[in-house]
């Protein structure tokens, strides 16, 4: 039973966004999916652009091994010409070893993908985000995309595809024990309006100010490396760059933020750039749609209050 595509998601939020890439490339009816989550969850993830939507008996979660082989066993099943799964560090690591077993090309992290005829094509950002390369090998082929890109294309699809489970194969490493990070109820991936802090707060009692300002805007507040990673100031589910989450919201305002290369390069899907910075040479004024220079210290507090009058409150 031969499919065009094969996608491979952990929740039920990356495999919308699939389902929104699949619709995208024309190819509804012609894809399968694998969630790696339980018969509940699929069931609120059972997009009628799938013929059939593979998960796992009993659910949990599975290791990149135990991902590859049930990956092996649909790709011998289906003989896809593409397979997709989310860059997720779990399914970037099983669709390597896919791709290896089987000599695919594989594209990571492409913001973009085109299947036409036997060739595929894929957009990824390069130099840190400053460009992006188009990149195009023979099919089959492998990639991972960020499946937020695609998530708008889902709205409105129904659900209809027919369900299969699948037992989980035998894991290769013995889980001695799992202790889940600290995460804070913030969903920066999904945010409208962002509020991004960076080095230039001199003390974690003042992000106040950001989170008053995010709080007025109904935004959330993010951070560059040395926030999360140096002070230890906020948690990692926080932390805006490549080694973190990368936001694409409507308005991003970065206040005391110097721009490098691999914090800009997760918000530059951003629609509007706002940056506050008292040195007018920060690098990030060259990504800003808008930019003030002024101390943090100085601007914030009549920013926040000019927006309460505005506001009301």
């Amino acid at each position: 039973m031969a499919a065009r595509v094969l996608v491979a998601a952990e929740k039920p939020e990356q495999l919308q966004g699939l389902a929104g890439l699949v619709k995208a490339l024309g190819a509804e009816g012609e894809a399968v999916a694998l969630l790696a989550a339980g018969r509940e969850e699929a069931e609120k993830a059972a997009y009628s652009v799938f013929k059939t939507l593979y998960y796992v008996e009993g659910g949990g979660r599975l290791q990149p091994c135990q991902l590859h082989e049930l990956l092996e066993g649909l790709y011998a099943e289906h003989s896809p010409v593409l397979v997709v799964g989310a860059a997720t560090k779990n399914l970037t690591d099983a669709l390597a070893r896919l791709s290896a077993r089987h000599n695919l090309p594989m594209f990571t992290e492409a913001v973009s993908i085109q299947l036409s005829g036997d060739e595929v094509t894929a957009v990824r950002q390069v130099l840190g985000g400053r460009a992006r390369a188009r990149l195009a090998a023979k099919a089959p082929a492998a990639a991972t995309v960020n499946p937020a890109v695609y998530a708008e294309q889902a709205q409105g699809l129904a659900a209809g595809a027919e369900l299969a489970g699948l037992r989980a194969p035998a894991a290769v490493l013995e889980e001695t024990g799992y202790e889940p990070k600290k995460r804070e109820a913030v969903d920066l991936e999904s945010a409208e309006v962002v509020v991004g802090v960076g080095r230039g707060f001199r003390r974690k009692e003042d992000l106040a100010m950001a989170e008053e300002l995010a709080q007025l805007l109904g935004g959330v507040v993010g951070a560059s490396r040395p926030i999360v990673a140096d002070y230890g100031w906020l948690s990692e589910d926080r932390w805006i760059g490549i080694s973190g989450k990368k936001i694409r919201p409507k308005v991003y305002i970065a206040i005391g933020i110097s721009g490098a290369p691999q914090h800009m390069a997760a918000t530059v899907d951003s629609k509007i750039i706002v940056a506050i910075n008292k040195d007018k040479n920060a690098p990030i004024f060259q990504y800003a749609d808008y930019g003030v220079v002024a101390d943090l210290y100085q601007f914030l507090p009549v920013l926040i209050k000019k927006l309460r009058e505005r506001l009301g409150k």
